[in-house]
């Protein structure tokens, strides 16, 4: 086995898991999930049928993946956040067939105790704050919060805020990378280019 599993975590038939991912205690992974290498899965943590993750995802303690969640590479989910897979869900009405997908993409972060309501994408490298509730599609490199999120800003891909110029430019200081903003969409500039 070229992963680790908690003694008490439970791995159902069927999971691909990648070479130096862990599973942490009391986590259930159903059936049929895939993860790649090097995911790090906190306690208490459901990843339910077919959930797709990507490789580095980091998910925190007491979060729960439904069927539908697809997350690439770099993902990080916080604390105790959420997924939802159906609209308009009712414990006596069965709405299997109707399960939404959302898409997490690449080195996006998602904070502690929020909520993302399903068939909203989560753009690359955006950042959800802290307790937000998501009902729509998030933009890359976009940063929003609060209930219902609505964006404030833009984040670089090593999780700093940008500050754009009056020419649209705008640098990380962590990174020393330059970003552009035109047309309500960010890009990174290679350097050189």
């Amino acid at each position: 086995m070229e992963y680790f599993s908690h003694e008490t975590a439970i791995i159902d038939e069927g999971c691909i898991i990648g070479k130096g991912t862990k599973i942490w205690h009391f986590s259930h992974i159903m059936s049929n999930c895939e993860m790649g290498e090097n995911c790090n899965i906190g306690q208490n943590v459901v990843v339910s049928p077919g959930v797709k993750l990507g490789k580095n995802v980091k998910i925190q303690n007491n979060v729960s993946l439904y069927t539908g969640v697809e997350c690439e590479d770099d993902v990080f989910l916080g604390p105790s956040m959420v997924f939802t897979n159906v609209i308009n869900p009712r414990s006596a009405v069965n709405r299997k067939n109707e399960y939404a997908k959302t898409i997490v993409r690449k080195g996006a972060s998602i904070g502690a105790n929020a909520t993302i309501v399903c068939g909203h994408d989560i753009g690359e490298f955006a950042f959800i704050g802290a307790g937000a509730v998501v009902t729509k599609t998030v933009l890359p490199f976009a940063l929003v919060v609060g209930n219902p999120a609505r964006q404030i800003g833009w984040m670089s891909e090593f999780g700093q805020r940008l500050e754009f110029d009056s020419k649209g430019l705008a640098l990380c200081f962590e990174s020393k990378e330059t970003y552009k903003l035109e047309n309500n969409t960010v890009k990174k500039i290679m350097q050189g280019a």
